[in-house]
């Protein structure tokens, strides 16, 4: 794994928000999965982690975006926490992930990424958390990928295309879209390993070989 994404971990995140703006609007929802890659070098989906996010104090909430995700920021039943205690948690499982892999550091893959990139940025700063596993600045973008592999962007149909199931009424909660983009991004590079555009035995004994 850290050889083929140059010491990074994939790590497929999909937030829902409050609206679009990161620096105001509130995180509601973060779904992640993380990846395994077998001997022969084929990624395959592992953990998947969910959590309800309380609005930070002050927070935005846009109507709009509320009725499209259908999330209720305050149901009793939410079970929703503080950024900051879902944030330690979560970041906890991503460093062991990391460390278990062998890589150093986590990248974060999304569909229309920077979104999803921001909006968790935006909540460690102000979490003030020290040790952010996600690379700062980087991110893989699904729905660029898909646009390059398959010729659509947007993630029901190009799950659909791809041959991968896809539920829209389950959609918009964020670890149903994680899981889908992560089969997404797993089938894409999958797909590239077969046609011969990455070989991890050659790959790795050249560069075991120039080490």
């Amino acid at each position: 794994m850290a050889r083929r994404f140059r010491g990074f971990l994939p790590v497929i995140i999909d937030v829902e928000t409050g609206g679009f703006n990161a620096q105001t609007d509130a995180l509601l929802q973060i779904g992640a999965t993380t990846l395994r890659m077998d001997n022969e070098g084929y990624l395959y989906k592992d953990s998947t982690y969910f959590y309800q996010v309380e609005p930070f104090k002050n927070a935005n909430l846009e109507k709009a975006a509320l009725d499209f995700t259908g999330i209720d920021p305050f149901h009793p039943l939410r079970g929703a926490r503080p950024e900051d205690e879902v944030l330690k948690e979560f970041y906890q499982h991503i460093r062991k992930a990391v460390k278990d892999n062998g890589c150093t550091r986590a990248v974060l893959v999304g569909h229309n990424a920077h979104f999803d990139h921001n909006f968790m940025m935006a909540a460690a700063e102000r979490c003030d958390i020290k040790r952010n596993p996600f690379h700062p600045f980087s991110c893989f973008d699904t729905a660029t990928l898909a646009g390059f592999v398959l010729g659509q962007t947007v993630l029901a149909k190009a799950c659909i295309l791809a041959g991968i199931p896809f539920d829209n009424a389950a959609a918009h909660a964020a670890d149903y879209d994680a899981e889908r983009t992560a089969e997404l991004f797993c089938l894409m590079v999958n797909r590239f390993k077969n046609i011969g555009g990455w070989d991890l035995a050659v790959r790795a004994t050249k560069l075991q070989e120039n080490d």
